[in-house]
């Protein structure tokens, strides 16, 4: 039964000590990735982890089944690029079955995935996160070192005829692809997407200089920027433990969301956890990793043993982004790849 449809009643909610339920874990299924984005890595790429050191399907699996047991109910399948990895449908088989697990997703970057979206719309996958960040092909190669913005115009064409909910991620970057901003807000028109923007972050592996203290494309420049366009945009509630301030456009079929990524504005309701592809642990975005599972999972820790291991890290989260970027080791400005952490 696709995980969508699980009725299991669901465990109690499991807290931070700040009162924040955590039930979304973001899975990072792999490091590697097809595309080049100069925000994510630099133009060689990044020193890819030997594979035997990535969780494996079995590992992932377990973990998954025991946070949707301390109260997890959704999993998003990250990377890198997750269809990089081999077998992935397989192990999505395997993870919609997962009891109280009730909803699986995914973020990818379109390029190879065009060609599992049926299955992909049978086994109950409801939402996909396409990452895109201009229409124009000529920025979409400079930004992406790859020329592969016709595979992943296809496969958001194919997610909308499957009925799978789409929303692109586009991050804005000043002087790469500001002018895109609109066009990309308008396949909202006809469209029933939501095209959300995202402050840039320092996520880059080096590629470049970490984000400046003063981001010069802030949410609410973001969103000035937009209405100098449309007019006036309607807020729409915003769910709990929501990452993006989401709002209408009259005449607009979708909608368009920012999400304040950098100023980290929405922090005191975050629900997120993340495992990175080694099986590292973190509970915050920006922490330097709080728990490395894969150690536990094969050093012969029992359920139970994990279960505690996870419930201590949970009890010692940061308050904020701020907080974890202040307790990363010389509160070095220096950090990993986004493709080593899962988005």
């Amino acid at each position: 039964m696709p995980a969508s449809s699980v009725s299991t009643p669901p465990a109690s909610p499991l807290y931070d000590q700040h009162g924040r339920p955590l039930e979304y874990l973001r899975l990072a299924v792999t490091d590697r990735c097809n595309l080049r984005c100069f925000y994510c890595m630099p133009e060689q790429g990044i020193q890819y982890m030997p594979r035997q050191e990535l969780l494996s399907y079995e590992e992932m699996l377990r973990l998954c089944s025991l946070l949707a047991g301390l109260g997890v109910r959704k999993v998003r399948l990250t990377g890198g690029e997750p269809f990089v990895r081999r077998d992935l449908m397989p192990f999505i088989e395997r993870l919609v079955e997962v009891p109280g697990i009730a909803d699986v997703s995914l973020t990818t970057n379109g390029v190879l995935t065009r060609p599992h979206v049926p299955a992909l719309a049978r086994l109950g996958i409801r939402s996909v996160n396409l990452s895109l960040d201009t229409l124009n092909r000529e920025r979409f190669h400079r930004i992406t070192r790859r020329d592969e913005l016709p595979q992943v115009l296809a496969t958001l064409q194919a997610l909308l005829d499957e009925g799978i909910q789409v929303k692109i991620n586009a991050v804005v970057m000043e002087g790469q692809n500001i002018e895109d901003l609109i066009p990309l807000a308008e396949l909202s028109r006809e469209l029933p997407v939501d095209v959300r923007f995202i402050e840039e972050m320092p996520f880059n592996g080096g590629s470049h200089a970490a984000t400046p203290a003063s981001l010069p494309w802030h949410h609410q420049r973001i969103r000035q920027h937009l209405e100098q366009h449309f007019g006036a945009l309607t807020p729409l509630p915003r769910p709990a433990g929501a990452t993006a301030a989401d709002y209408t456009i009259a005449g607009h079929t979708g909608s368009v969301g920012i999400i304040a990524a950098y100023s980290r504005t929405f922090c005191g309701s975050c629900n997120r956890l993340r495992l990175t592809p080694e099986g590292g642990l973190k509970t915050c975005l920006y922490d330097q990793g709080v728990l490395d599972t894969r150690a536990l999972l094969r050093g012969g820790a029992s359920d139970a043993d994990i279960r505690a291991a996870l419930a201590q890290a949970f009890r010692n989260r940061a308050k904020d982004g701020f907080e974890a970027e202040q307790q990363r080791p010389l509160h070095q400005l220096s950090f990993e790849s986004m493709a080593t952490i899962g988005g």
